[in-house]
């Protein structure tokens, strides 16, 4: 009495099928599942995109530094 068995749960999800159907349960589980992922890059540092901007702009910057110093001299 109490607990739910695996028919009440099998049941429970057919109703979940039958109002949201499988193309909306799949992409929701895509996203979720993306959103994870970058999540765990986030917490890791494992992102590749913004080290690489940093130095490009530190070369763009020593580039436009150098060019400055020249110009004063």
């Amino acid at each position: 009495m109490g607990g739910l068995s695996i028919w009440h749960w099998l049941i429970v999800l057919a109703i979940v099928i039958l109002v949201f159907g499988t193309k909306k349960l799949t992409s929701g589980a895509r996203d979720l599942g993306n959103a994870v992922n970058e999540f765990k890059k986030g917490m890791n540092g494992d992102s590749d995109k913004p080290q690489a901007r940093l130095g490009e702009d530190k070369s763009a910057a020593s580039a436009e530094q150098k060019q400055h110093d020249n110009a004063a001299q």
